[in-house]
């Protein structure tokens, strides 16, 4: 058990920055879990209560919007009680948990994105295969895929980095990832040869991850060319596939921020960018999803208001 980590709690430095703004943050923070949370179930509700929404493309983004609901359930009862409390630390345990919540939910984001550009490419170039290649199996294969891939590939990951012995426990953030973990190991500054499995599993997650956003491309390169050859094609790929191209570019611009936290996080960059660079994955997608896809799509918009009006 020599390569298993002593390390039982972590700190989460990164909330250092905002102790004088504690209350502040408090506040804003609640609301904007509040916010996420009725957008959310607005959406879902409206969806799975009206049956002319049981097509695909809904289906999919009910399940886009539970797993919103999903991945900030993983930061947002957790950095409350933070912002509460005068210690700011987790478990390993926790610590383990809630990166493969968050980056699980992230990772679902993209796939059901791919999904439903898939499902747009045949219902806008392939019209008459649509119905028959969309079938009820297909779309709950689809929908499977979407919450399992991600899964299965963040806990090989986590199960891995669980296997780390840790020379720190010093998180500079304000929740916890598996790379951020991986940087504690004792063996980080020789990480190629000390964690080969790690390695292999991580460059599997990117490579994945390359492939669908290869093929969102390519669908949209091939519905932009389906749409100049008709007026039709061109007025279905406005209210239907512009609202997905707003929420991969939201979910692209998050993974970015991400992406230069990964980079630049532990260089000499203010403290409050860093969260800032932090918090965007958690705010961005689980907010404007459900608003992009709620006020744009005129089937979920028209409902919502209708039964808003029905009620007052």
């Amino acid at each position: 058990m020599d390569n298993v980590s002593s390390v039982i709690e972590f700190t989460l430095s990164g909330f250092d920055e905002i102790l004088d703004y504690k209350l502040t943050f408090f506040c804003l923070t609640l609301l904007c879990y509040c916010v996420i949370i009725m957008v959310n179930v607005v959406v879902v509700v409206t969806i799975a209560m009206d049956r002319n929404l049981y097509e695909p493309m809904y289906i999919f983004i009910c399940n886009l919007c539970i797993n919103g609901l999903f991945g900030t359930a993983g930061f947002y009862p957790k950095f409350l009680l933070d912002l509460l409390s005068h210690h700011w630390g987790i478990s390993y345990t926790g610590c383990l948990l809630q990166g493969l919540v968050i980056y699980t939910s992230v990772c679902s984001d993209i796939c059901f994105l791919a999904v439903m550009a898939y499902d747009r490419l045949m219902a806008i170039c392939r019209p008459l295969e649509h119905s028959s290649v969309m079938t009820r199996q297909r779309v709950a294969q689809l929908v499977c895929f979407s919450w399992l891939a991600p899964l299965g590939l963040l806990s090989a990951s986590t199960i891995f980095t669980s296997r780390l012995k840790l020379c720190g426990s010093n998180i500079k953030k304000l929740y916890c990832a598996n790379w951020m973990v991986a940087k504690l190991s004792c063996a980080a500054t020789n990480w190629v040869t000390s964690t080969t499995p790690g390695n292999v599993i991580a460059y599997v997650i990117i490579l994945f991850y390359i492939f669908l956003g290869v093929f969102i491309f390519c669908s949209y390169v091939q519905l932009t060319r389906c749409c100049f050859k008709s007026l039709a094609n061109r007025g279905k790929f406005m209210k239907t596939c512009v609202p997905h191209l707003l929420a991969l570019f939201n979910i692209s611009i998050a993974s970015l921020f991400d992406a230069m936290y990964m980079r630049y996080g532990s260089s000499d960059f203010p403290q409050s960018f860093q969260n800032l660079l932090a918090l965007e994955i958690i705010i961005g997608p689980p907010l404007f999803n459900p608003l992009i896809y709620g006020l744009t799509l005129s089937q979920i918009r028209n409902q919502v208001l209708h039964k808003y009006l029905q009620n007052k």
